[in-house]
């Protein structure tokens, strides 16, 4: 508890001294609002927030399932088998290589201003780091419990429940905790780019009425959203990595 009161003390710190330099130096709203301001208007205005996070937060949580279900298969085979590895370890570094901007509008093209275009975004932003972390968990697994395994004839699927998989849960949530911490980032993007709603297109719609406040709001709305993805997150991986906890 001291530990989390101490981690406020700086954020505390850096709202005071934005709210007084904007007091100080007489900053237009239009251009810097102060926090109290932005605190006001996201109370405020919390129903219209509310809808656009909802859209949001539905186009993150898709493409996370999307990109789970890309990369615990992936990250698998190119475990089991180094030929792939290979073969798809240039195209997943080259993956993260491209500009998201200059994917944006292409996947607007092939895929429509619908939802979908945001899921795929979001998903190629988040399968990379959880591809990644369940590989590396995968490959650090003790050896010798590998040959112990191989000497009881376990078999493919025996060795993955039973020896791979929970050796590289740790890695697989600390994946997982990064994943979700830039997810935002492709929902937003994808929204910037074309969309009829969501916290991005509402960011676009209030910049350019001029309305700093609400794009400053709908800022703190996707932290919150970030936040509480992983926090969900840290609480599904106490439950499921009780041992961390009890050691």
């Amino acid at each position: 508890m001291h530990n989390r009161s101490a981690a406020l003390v700086p954020l505390c710190a850096f709202f005071i001294v934005w709210e007084v330099g904007c007091r100080l130096f007489n900053v237009q709203p239009f251009i810097l609002p102060p926090p109290s301001r932005v605190f006001a208007v996201s109370f405020l205005q919390a129903s219209i927030l509310f809808t656009h996070a909802m859209t949001t937060a539905a186009e993150i949580l898709l493409g996370l399932a999307l990109a789970l279900a890309v990369a615990v298969p992936l990250a698998t085979s190119m475990f089991y088998h180094k030929i792939v590895e290979r073969a798809l370890s240039p195209l997943l570094v080259a993956s993260q290589a491209i500009p998201v901007f200059a994917l944006a509008p292409l996947l607007i093209v092939w895929l429509g201003y619908g939802v979908t275009s945001k899921v795929v975004m979001a998903a190629v932003i988040i399968f990379f780091p959880i591809t990644v972390s369940l590989l590396e968990g995968f490959k650090n697994c003790d050896k010798d419990y590998e040959l112990l395994f191989d000497l009881m004839d376990a078999s493919f699927w025996q060795k993955l429940r039973l020896l791979h998989w929970p050796w590289a849960l740790p890695s697989f949530f600390a994946g997982l905790k990064m994943a979700v911490a830039v997810a935002t980032i492709g929902a937003v993007i994808g929204e910037w780019v074309g969309a009829q709603r969501g916290l991005g297109y509402l960011m676009i719609q209030m910049n350019a009425r001029l309305r700093a406040d609400m794009v400053f709001a709908s800022i703190l709305w996707l932290t919150l959203i970030g936040m509480g993805l992983w926090g969900l997150v840290g609480l599904v991986e106490n439950k499921v990595l009780y041992w961390k906890k009890e050691g």
